[in-house]
């Protein structure tokens, strides 16, 4: 049986947390590292699970873990926990089929995202609801972007006008999503890339500096600096 938060909800939120994580060091996975005394993955479904429209939330945990990752996230939120797969785009998939009847909107979170407050979900959730296919969360690209050869010289600068930086959560309608994945043929970094891929148009929202991903020793000092700091994550 599916874990249920809110049954009025029209949201599932898959987690996939089967990362191994390298460039954050040595250690387990990346979702399983402590941040102010709890897993990353703790935290970000504490904050999804605050959001008022979920009604589900399924982790893809690495396969020699999801005992202990059901155990948990038990006393966080009733989550249902599935193996994940060798690669983000298979542990979406296993996340996926385990969606029960019923929730129409699906997005799909980084646990890396641990910080991501509960109206960015929101936000998110309600432009799908509008009629979106697809929507991301972006911030605007502040650095000069410079594309370069293979022996490091420059040939050019990029208009970073029209570039983002994109965040999660991702929604999506429930088919739509369904659909690209069935239609995926080599692994892709995010999923909205794969509703691109199948002709899908995705839709930008503004998205949160407090969603920042985790993924260097850099960034989990930033973070516990923030959660220490006593940042408020919603108004």
């Amino acid at each position: 049986m599916t874990a249920q938060l809110n049954p009025r909800g029209d949201v599932a939120v898959l987690v996939p947390a089967a990362g191994a994580g390298v460039r954050l060091g040595p250690g387990g996975p990346k979702a399983l590292r402590l941040l102010g005394g709890e897993p990353l993955l703790v935290h970000a479904v504490r904050r999804v699970a605050e959001a008022p429209s979920v009604a589900t939330i399924v982790v893809a945990a690495p396969a020699a873990d999801v005992d202990h990752v059901r155990r948990l996230l038990a006393p966080v939120a009733p989550v249902t926990v599935v193996p994940g797969g060798a690669d983000r785009q298979q542990s979406v998939a296993a996340a996926l089929a385990a969606v029960p009847p019923g929730p129409q909107i699906v997005l799909v979170h980084d646990a890396a995202r641990a910080l991501t407050p509960a109206t960015l979900v929101e936000l998110v959730a309600a432009r799908v609801r509008a009629g979106h296919d697809a929507v991301i969360p972006v911030l605007p690209v502040t650095d000069t972007i410079k594309e370069v050869s293979a022996d490091d010289v420059v040939l050019g600068t990029v208009d970073r006008s029209v570039l983002r930086a994109v965040q999660t959560p991702q929604g999506f309608r429930r088919s739509v999503l369904v659909a690209a994945h069935a239609a995926a043929l080599d692994p892709l970094t995010d999923d909205a890339g794969l509703v691109e891929k199948s002709g899908g148009t995705v839709t930008c929202v503004p998205g949160s500096e407090l969603a920042l991903k985790i993924t260097r020793p850099f960034d989990l000092m930033l973070a516990e600096h923030l959660l220490s700091g006593g940042v408020r994550f919603d108004p």
